[in-house]
């Protein structure tokens, strides 16, 4: 259907992947298996069901697709206040992965009501 790596979306949920895995350094070891796991676990499930979506064959699919994405970028920013509030990372750089995500969303949701 779409060619997912021309989506504007995709590219900022595979920065967004990027800056999580970074993050996850900062989160102490032993929550390797807890916290570190699920978020980078939501995080690449972000650019990959926008990716799955746009090559699927129908336009609802898609649609279906992105909204499993909104839903890992809710995920993510639900385990971001857990880091945030446990004081795991620095707070600068979970706001800015806050931000990414409340784009990414933006983005998403643009997306969603141009597909018709």
């Amino acid at each position: 259907m779409n060619d997912y790596k021309s989506l504007k979306v995709w590219e900022k949920g595979m920065e967004l992947v990027e800056k999580v895995y970074h993050l996850a350094n900062e989160i102490p070891d032993d929550e390797k298996f807890g916290l570190i796991s699920q978020i980078k676990r939501c995080s690449v499930s972000i650019p990959s069901n926008i990716a799955e979506g746009a090559s699927r064959n129908s336009k609802n699919e898609f649609k279906h697709f992105l909204s499993v994405a909104n839903g890992s970028t809710a995920e993510l920013e639900t385990q971001l206040l857990l880091v945030e509030r446990l004081n795991f990372a620095n707070k600068d750089t979970v706001n800015e992965i806050m931000q990414m995500c409340s784009e990414i969303k933006k983005m998403n949701f643009s997306l969603q009501k141009s597909i018709k």
